[in-house]
C-alpha cells in the first residue's frame, strides 16, 4: 500500500467515478483502475461496488476511507512544510475567476505573486460565475473568484474585493449634462447587459430588486458574454449599461463613454473567493490566498486599476 493508491481511493470515493478522479489525478483511466486495483489485492478486500453509472464505497471502503483521508492530509502537511523549507521553488495552482477579476485583476496579481515566486506555475481560467463555481464543486480548479456568492452545500464563499458598477452612456446621449438619474429612468432606455451566467448581471439584478425594479422590465437590447464586448456595445450606441468601474476605466479616462451617477443607490459589490469545503489546499494555492487577501497587495493592486 502507498500513498499514490490512497490518494487515488480517496478521489474515487469522493467523485464516484474512476474518469472524474483520473482527470483530478492527471492519470489515465487504467492507471487509477490499476492503483485501486492493487490496494484491493494488498488488503485483500474489495473497496468499490461498481455501478452502470457511478461507483460506491463497500463496508470496507466506508473504514478505510477516513483512516486513509487522515494519513494523506498527514502526508500532505508533512511535504507542505518541505516545500516551505526550500522556500516554494516549485508548484502549481489552477484558478478559476469570473470575467471581471479574470481580465482585470487577477493578471496584476498574479504577476506580483510570481515576482515573490518565480518558480511557481499559476494556471488562470476565466469564464463565467456559473462555470467557475461549478469548477470549484468540481474540483477541477483549487479555488476559484467569482462576481456573485454561490451557496451550494460542498462549497463556500468569502468575502474579498469590493467593486463598483457605474452606469455608462456613449458621449453624444441626452444624459451626459446631467448630474444624475433616478434608477427608474433605465425603464426608458435601451440597455446592454451581460449574459445570465455573469456575476456583473446577478449584482445588477440585486441592486434593482432592492428598489423593487426587475431586469426584465427594462428594454433590454441585447446580452453579451464579456464586459469588454458591452463597454463596445456602448461606445458603438447600441445602449446604454451598468459595468465594473475596473473595466470600463481605460475607456472613461480616453472619453470613449460617459459614467452618469444614479441617485441614492450604493452600486458596490463584493467580490468573492470560492473554495471546496473538502480540498485540500496545497501549499502553493495557501501562499497564493495569503498574498492576494494581504492589506497592502490589495492597495497597490487598486492603485495599478485605477492609474
Amino acid at each position: 500500500m502507498n500513498f499514490k493508491q490512497l490518494e487515488a481511493f480517496i478521489w474515487v470515493a469522493e467523485l464516484q467515478s474512476f474518469t472524474k478522479a483520473a482527470r483530478q489525478l492527471y492519470m489515465s483511466q487504467p492507471a487509477v483502475s490499476f492503483q485501486i486495483k492493487a490496494l484491493e489485492e494488498n488488503l485483500q478486500v474489495s473497496l468499490f461496488q461498481r455501478g452502470d453509472k457511478r461507483v460506491v464505497l463497500t463496508e470496507a471502503g466506508h473504514l478505510l476511507y477516513p483512516e486513509a483521508k487522515q494519513l494523506l492530509r498527514h502526508y500532505n502537511l508533512i511535504k507542505a512544510g518541505l516545500d516551505d523549507i526550500k522556500g516554494l521553488k516549485t508548484g502549481h495552482l489552477i484558478v478559476g475567476s469570473s470575467t471581471i477579476p479574470g481580465e482585470y485583476l487577477l493578471p496584476i496579481m498574479i504577476g506580483g505573486f510570481k515576482e515573490k515566486y518565480p518558480g511557481i506555475k499559476v494556471t488562470l481560467k476565466v469564464a463565467g460565475s456559473g462555470q467557475v463555481a461549478n469548477w470549484v464543486r468540481e474540483r477541477e480548479i483549487d479555488f476559484g473568484i467569482v462576481g456573485a456568492p454561490v451557496q451550494w452545500n460542498e462549497t463556500e464563499c468569502l468575502s474579498w474585493f469590493k467593486d463598483y458598477l457605474v452606469l455608462i452612456v456613449y458621449p453624444s446621449h441626452p444624459w451626459v449634462n446631467l448630474d444624475t438619474i433616478k434608477l427608474a429612468d433605465l425603464k426608458n432606455e435601451t440597455i446592454v447587459v451581460r449574459e445570465k451566467d455573469s456575476g456583473t448581471r446577478r449584482a445588477l439584478e440585486q441592486k434593482l430588486a432592492e428598489q423593487n425594479i426587475s431586469l426584465g422590465e427594462l428594454p433590454i437590447a441585447m446580452e453579451l458574454g464579456s464586459t469588454r464586448a458591452v463597454i463596445t456595445a456602448v461606445e458603438a450606441k447600441l445602449g446604454i449599461s451598468i459595468v465594473s468601474r475596473y473595466a470600463v476605466s481605460q475607456a472613461l479616462s480616453l472619453g470613449k463613454v460617459k459614467e452618469i451617477k444614479i441617485d441614492g443607490i450604493d452600486m458596490s459589490r463584493n467580490l468573492y473567493q470560492m473554495r471546496h469545503k473538502q480540498g485540500m489546499l496545497g501549499y502553493a494555492s495557501e501562499a497564493f490566498i495569503s498574498y492576494i487577501n494581504d492589506q497592502e497587495n490589495l492597495l497597490k493592486f487598486k492603485r495599478k486599476l485605477m492609474s
